[in-house]
């Protein structure tokens, strides 16, 4: 094999490769959110507390509006008179109850969501907050333009200290 025939070999071997990659993402410019590096959704607290007190409103109403006895007791009165319609009545009302059931959880289940997540985004605003203020003391220290050239930065300790005991002169 003459190393023509090898080179043109490993040309062809590598546009296979490469016509195999895939991409993990759009180039900025078909991303729809490209100019927004923080993107569009937004959840402000108000916006979470609205969506559980809805979810628990609904609840509510539907344990006090959307369950039926007196459905199951007319079924069972039909059915005991012999009427075919009896039981396809308690059979949509079982049905009727397992829906409600299904609905009633979701509620719950969003409810009780928005209230954890309004709880934790709370406490990840102090854990930030606490971590932001004590980057900002810190970066006091180093701020360079705090005094004119010369002086002595007063975070360091106080004026007059013995040379040995504390920071140098310099």
């Amino acid at each position: 094999m003459a190393w023509d025939e090898w080179e043109q070999l490993k040309a062809s071997a590598a546009e296979r490769e490469s016509s195999r990659m895939q991409l993990n993402g759009l180039p900025p410019e078909d991303r729809p959110n490209a100019g927004n590096p923080q993107g569009d959704l937004q959840v402000h607290q108000k916006d979470l507390a609205a969506i559980g007190d809805h979810a628990f409103t609904l609840y509510n109403r539907l344990w006090k509006e959307a369950r039926v006895t007196s459905t199951d007791s007319a079924g069972s009165d039909l059915a005991s008179q012999g009427f075919a319609l009896g039981q396809a009545l308690q059979h949509v009302s079982t049905r009727w109850e397992k829906q409600l059931g299904s609905v009633m959880d979701a509620c719950a289940l969003i409810s009780n969501h928005m209230d954890f997540t309004r709880n934790a985004h709370a406490g990840d605003e102090v854990f930030i907050e606490r971590h932001v203020s004590s980057i900002h003391t810190l970066d006091a220290g180093f701020d360079e333009n705090w005094a004119k050239q010369g002086d002595k930065n007063p975070v360091y300790g106080r004026e007059g200290r013995e040379e040995g005991r504390g920071l140098r002169a310099a």
